[in-house]
């Protein structure tokens, strides 16, 4: 909508204001919208929303990784320490 009215506003910023109140949200979130679809079109560097989700995902299993490692590590310890003990018995 935003860039089908900017003609008949004298800025972006101004048809964003406009379209916003019409909408009910805040011009702010309706130009983040807006920045968003020029990412997704290929308009505006930066990630778009498909690449911006399969971040998440990935950083989401490498931190599940990390605590499983971590997890290991401390029984590999444990385990190790036992073995020790059994053997000086």
């Amino acid at each position: 909508m935003v860039q089908e009215h900017g003609p008949e506003h004298a800025s972006q910023w101004a048809a964003t204001t406009s379209i916003a109140g019409k909408l009910g949200c805040t011009p702010q979130t309706l130009r983040t919208w807006l920045q968003q679809a020029e990412r997704d079109a290929g308009r505006r560097g930066g990630l778009t929303t498909t690449e911006r989700q399969r971040l998440k995902e990935l950083e989401r299993e490498v931190r599940e990784l990390k605590r499983s490692n971590e997890i290991l590590r401390k029984a590999s310890a444990c385990f190790a320490q036992a073995e020790l003990d059994r053997r000086s018995k």
